[in-house]
């Protein structure tokens, strides 16, 4: 359910930029948006994960410094038919992974070092599937394109502000003013929808976390954690990147939680027990 509805959201940013493009620069003005925010995440796509890794100072771990948690990843990882990864630990106390890589091949797994002494055997099993989720439905990949494409919305969307203020009125040409609230609707909508895929991503890697370890109950421990630990001890994290972890890692709530690349914790524990048959 939540592939198909990433298909879905997939093909209305695909829609959208489209109808933006042609209604407001062309089918040439389009192109060259597209070609340039194509450019931009492919370089990001590619060098993601030593770009994140530094920027977290995580470091490589070898089964010298961590024996179970190396053990455990390759372990996971057989039982996922993945290869294994490589695995670094991130400094500091606060409770949080992610994963990266450009594909199953080229992967690595993170966790912080609050993550490591505060979880047990299991429940670090049931966050470190969740990653290996992540890795097995390619969504560091699935990402790359969302942004691909809402990033040449935004662009067209500030070229259409930008002539609408600065470029004067063309007798033939659409109103300013509705320019300008097409060009910021478009711009928002983008951004709701690659919110959207990355919520349904994260539902998937919760339900297929549980299907490799034939068990919902150690993520819904972790997450139960995780929830209470990240409002006391967040993880300063850049926003561009917040998406990766397993749980949101920068605080907010009200109006804010409906822009949150997470769904609520809440939510997730409740899609596990009734995905799962778990009281």
């Amino acid at each position: 359910m939540n592939n198909l509805k990433t298909g879905l959201l997939l093909t209305t940013l695909t829609v959208l930029f489209v109808a933006l493009g042609s209604a407001l620069a062309g089918r040439t003005g389009a192109m060259i948006a597209f070609g340039i925010a194509v450019a931009m995440n492919i370089g990001s796509y590619w060098f993601s994960d030593k770009l994140v890794l530094r920027m977290y100072k995580a470091r490589e771990a070898g089964p010298e410094e961590a024996l179970e948690l190396h053990a455990l990843v390759a372990d996971l990882a057989q039982r996922a038919q993945l290869p294994m990864p490589k695995v670094y630990i991130v400094p500091g106390a606060a409770l949080n992974a992610f994963a990266t890589g450009r594909g199953p091949e080229h992967a690595a797994v993170a966790v912080t070092e609050g993550l490591m002494q505060n979880m047990n055997r299991s429940e670090l099993a049931g966050v470190l599937a969740h990653e290996l989720s992540h890795i097995k439905h390619r969504d560091i990949l699935i990402g790359s394109i969302a942004a691909t494409v809402a990033g040449a919305i935004g662009m067209l969307a500030s070229w259409a502000r930008f002539g609408a203020i600065f470029g004067g009125r063309d007798s033939n040409g659409p109103n300013p003013i509705v320019l300008i609230g097409v060009a910021l609707f478009a711009g928002l909508a983008a951004s709701v929808v690659q919110m959207a895929i990355s919520r349904a991503r994260e539902f998937e890697a919760d339900a297929g976390a549980a299907r490799i370890l034939g068990d919902p109950i150690p993520l819904i421990s972790a997450l139960q954690k995780l929830g209470f630990a990240s409002e006391r001890v967040p993880l300063q994290a850049n926003q561009a990147t917040a998406h990766m972890f397993i749980v949101n890692p920068l605080l907010g709530g009200g109006f804010a939680k409906l822009f949150s690349t997470h769904p609520p914790i809440e939510e997730r524990i409740s899609a596990l027990r009734a995905g799962f048959g778990v009281r």
